[in-house]
């Protein structure tokens, strides 16, 4: 006999099972409203678009885009042109994301779109969608790097599977990119594929520690190091961005101290290109084995190049002209390696090129660049289109505004237009003069630098360089009063000019300086002055326009290898280059030159004392200094410029 608690409990349990079921049976379960896999519907597209993971020598796979567009076919061929990132190449290729492969990539293959190329981005190992480690700006193999690959070989066996599986392909490729992608272009030539007919990098990384993004003679380029490096190296994918938490970051650079004491409240820390870049501060073998420049000028000239560079570009400036420097004398007769300058900043020959900050160009200077003069060079190497007339040295002249042809960079157009360097004195009483200083001028000029009040690299309030507002590719363009206005900026300039004064090339500045520290920043600047009035733009009366400036770090005065501390108030001799010039000082303007200590807060401050290592210089190292310059007969400083009849 069941007992009646358990007979209860039973029918309790039975009761809820027929629940269970009964509600099984009533509720429903809604499918997912997203397929499995989606096919794009894109019949009105003019191009095709495939995804490929295409493997290197050591197995690693790399995440390959190829956009065909779709009047190319297996019998109407058509040639590659590729882009190596690590700007997340999927991202590059969706510009707007619509049915024209001229609008979804980015503006440089305007003319490649329009010409039928089949366009190509990759990741580099370590980025985005591609496999392996990640390598910032990867050195080639050899003492840097011990492994079996670099970017000269990935892009090698990119190549090497493009021509072999895309059977729209012609069997030609070009190699195309600015700034990082420009290093990328530019190893792309190292024991180049044989299907790598040619290359355009614009403005590439070519020396850190010289003049592109890390350094400019030993100082530190801090204000856009930092953040570039910590989105780089941070995750695969760039998702970590950096925190300013104010509006003017010269307070926030301030009130860290050092480079390295804000990098380490930041976490840099962690990433292995901060460690190695703030360990090695000099210009040592470090630096020196992965100087592009240095490693191709030692390599024959195989690869037919087009180097592209911007007077104005506030990121790598320093590395188109490098670029060219070292491999013009392996082509004696211009014919494979060509130099572009145009008057842009970084990046703006690949996009639009009318004006640059107050500045107004002769139309759209890059359009007409890539137009007329990029896509026939390519044309002729990728599709046997007649060879175009180009010059070796082509360069925009502003003041004239006008392109101008040369046979040789940086100095002339030829024997027959060039004039020999000539020196524009310092001289008493803020003059400038072509005439070398007298008794008259016999002295110094000084001015107290404050490490505790920088000068600023740009009107205030500085805004982070990523700012939507910054205007940051404008400031080497910006207008100089700020500066003029200073105590602890010297100022010299001509009187009105009569005549129109032509420069182009490198000026140098020959400077003669002393210092009551012990190490010391030297900035110097050329600078465009306009008339009081401008009818036709009154808003450019006074302007005073920037052509040529940069820093020079002074402990590495004697030796860039190896700092030494400065002898308190003895003048020493410094010789300063300045970044590329081709221009025209017009008749009623003046040439002016600005000297200072600092550069704030794009560059680290110079402690003024010396220190070891200045990335981790403390509180009590910065102190105030006297800067003297000197303009004697027998200390005579003056600015090289490179004229022109």
């Amino acid at each position: 006999m069941i007992h009646p608690v358990v007979r209860r409990l039973g029918c309790v349990l039975m009761m809820a099972v027929g629940w269970q079921l009964a509600a099984a049976q009533t509720v429903k379960v809604l499918p997912s409203e997203t397929p499995e896999k989606f096919t794009p519907s894109q019949a009105t597209f003019d191009y095709s678009r495939r995804e490929v993971m295409i493997p290197m020598r050591d197995g690693v796979k790399l995440k390959t885009f190829i956009l065909i567009p779709k009047r190319v076919t297996k019998d109407a061929k058509a040639p590659i042109i590729m882009t190596r990132t690590p700007y997340n190449a999927g991202g590059r290729i969706t510009r707007s994301n619509g049915p024209r492969l001229v609008a979804t990539v980015p503006q440089m293959h305007d003319t490649t779109a329009e010409a039928g190329y089949i366009i190509v981005y990759q990741d580099v190992r370590g980025k985005f969608g591609s496999e392996g480690d990640y390598v910032l700006t990867r050195p080639l193999r050899g003492p840097l790097n011990p492994t079996k690959v670099d970017h000269a070989t990935d892009c090698y066996d990119t190549i090497d599977w493009l021509v072999k599986n895309v059977p729209e392909s012609n069997g030609r490729v070009g190699t195309i990119g600015g700034s990082y992608e420009g290093y990328t272009t530019v190893m792309s030539t190292v024991n180049p594929h044989p299907a790598l007919k040619v290359a355009v990098p614009f403005a590439p990384m070519i020396d850190g520690w010289m003049g592109d993004d890390w350094f400019h003679n030993g100082a530190f380029r801090q204000g856009a190091a930092l953040e570039f490096i910590y989105g780089q190296q941070s995750t695969r994918s760039g998702a970590f961005k950096w925190w300013w938490g104010e509006y003017d970051i010269y307070d926030t650079f301030l009130r860290a101290g050092s480079a390295g004491a804000l990098a380490k409240s930041r976490g840099l820390d962690q990433l292995g290109f901060w460690r190695a870049i703030s360990e090695h501060p000099s210009y040592d073998s470090w630096w020196q084995e992965q100087a592009v420049d240095k490693l191709l000028a030692k390599l024959p000239v195989t690869v037919p190049m087009l180097i592209v560079g911007g007077l104005f570009d506030q990121e790598d400036i320093y590395g188109s002209p490098a670029l060219y420097k070292a491999l013009a004398p392996k082509d004696p007769n211009g014919q494979l390696v060509h130099l572009v300058m145009g008057p842009w900043n970084h990046g703006q020959g690949r996009r639009e090129g009318r004006s640059l900050g107050a500045l107004e160009f002769n139309g759209d200077t890059a359009g007409w660049f890539r137009n007329k003069v990029m896509q026939p060079f390519l044309d002729h190497y990728l599709k046997d289109a007649p060879k175009p007339a180009i010059p070796r040295v082509l360069a925009y002249e502003t003041g004239a505004n006008e392109w101008r042809e040369y046979d040789h960079w940086p100095r002339s157009c030829s024997d027959a237009c060039a004039e020999k360097s000539r020196s524009l004195y310092l001289l008493s009483g803020g003059r400038l003069g072509f005439t070398a200083p007298g008794s008259a001028d016999d002295g110094y000029d000084e001015y107290v630098s404050d490490p505790a009040k920088p000068v600023p690299y740009r009107q205030r309030p500085t805004l982070a360089i990523t700012a939507p507002e910054s205007g940051w590719g404008e400031w080497l363009v910006d207008d100089q009063r700020h500066a003029a206005s200073r105590t602890d900026v010297l100022v010299y300039q001509t009187e009105p000019l009569t005549e129109a004064v032509r420069i182009a090339g490198e000026p140098i500045a020959r400077l003669f300086a002393s210092t009551s520290g012990t190490d010391a920043d030297w900035v110097v600047k050329i600078i465009d002055v306009w008339p009081d009035e401008v009818p036709a733009r009154p808003s450019l009366g006074g302007f005073q326009q920037m052509l040529s400036a940069d820093i020079f770090r002074g402990r590495y005065r004697a030796d860039l290898a190896k700092p030494q501390p400065l002898t308190p108030n003895q003048a020493l001799p410094y010789t300063i280059a300045l970044p590329q010039a081709n221009h025209t000082f017009l008749p009623g303007h003046r040439i002016m030159v600005q000297i200072q200590s600092s550069w704030f807060p794009l560059y680290d401050r110079n402690p003024q004392s010396y220190v070891p290592n200045i990335m981790f210089a403390k509180p009590e190292n910065y102190v105030k200094a006297t800067q003297r310059v000197w303009r004697t007969p027998a200390q005579a400083s003056a600015i090289e410029l490179p004229l022109l009849r």
